[in-house]
């Protein structure tokens, strides 16, 4: 069996060096080199995928890299706006024999918590997201947060509901950021690795869903699993559900 050759972006960083250790213990990958940023990129010129978990100020150079050289990526790093998307979606349409897998969490745990998270929705007038996060974490809200928040406030406008409750005259950054109409409150902590509620709330009840990752190895499944599928998948895919057959 012809093994899958897998560069990684971002090699010693904390979710870099999980990458590695998981290609290498893979026995149908070779992890054949790693990178950080500032490094030189043609170490991993020959691999088939480059795994990406680096900084959103540097992915999207690395995602041009890679494309313009037939290489496959799978991108586990955030910061992925609506207009970096299209950008990525031209790139994968000049070149068509390349596959492109973004996704903003590799964890089944999430994935499905995300999933649970839209097919609440519609019955819960109030909805909030609290996502819990190491302190070196670039970004904030999370990616994860973010995609969570549009999957609900999809959900609520094919139900027909309106706006989220909220009396708030007086809010000095206490209420979070709305991503969609939906309140997301962003904790950094040590001690943490990556964790989101959902609080949805209706007359007289609650209901929280929560995802705690307790060790980076818990995206590893994911990732392997997204290097399996690019190979044979050409364009860009968004998340793992279908990778995964969730």
């Amino acid at each position: 069996m012809d093994r899958i050759l897998v560069g990684i972006f971002g090699s010693s960083g904390r979710m870099g060096s999980e990458v590695v250790r998981a290609v290498t213990q893979a026995e149908d990958m070779n992890a054949i080199a790693g990178v950080d940023i500032g490094e030189p990129r043609e170490q991993i010129g020959r691999a088939q995928v480059a795994v990406d978990f680096t900084h959103p100020d540097s992915v999207m150079d690395n995602i041009e890299w890679c494309l313009s050289r037939d290489i496959h990526m799978v991108i586990g790093t955030t910061g992925f706006t609506p207009e970096r998307l299209d950008r990525v979606r031209e790139l994968c349409d000049a070149h068509p024999e390349v596959g492109v897998l973004i996704a903003s969490n590799f964890s089944i745990g999430a994935v499905l918590m995300m999933q649970f998270a839209a097919k609440a929705a519609p019955f819960f007038p109030s909805v909030e997201i609290v996502e819990l996060h190491h302190p070196n974490k670039a970004d904030a809200p999370s990616g994860t947060s973010v995609s969570t928040a549009g999957r609900i406030a999809e959900a609520r406008r094919a139900a027909g509901l309106g706006p989220v409750p909220d009396a708030t005259v007086h809010d000095d950054g206490a209420r979070g950021a709305v991503v969609d109409g939906i309140h997301v409150h962003g904790v950094r902590l040590m001690g943490l690795v990556a964790h989101q509620e959902v609080l949805l709330g209706a007359s007289g009840e609650t209901l929280t869903i929560r995802h705690d990752s307790y060790d980076r190895a818990s995206f590893m499944p994911g990732v392997l699993a997204g290097i399996r599928h690019v190979v044979g998948h050409h364009g860009l895919t968004l998340g793992i559900e279908s990778v995964l057959g969730i």
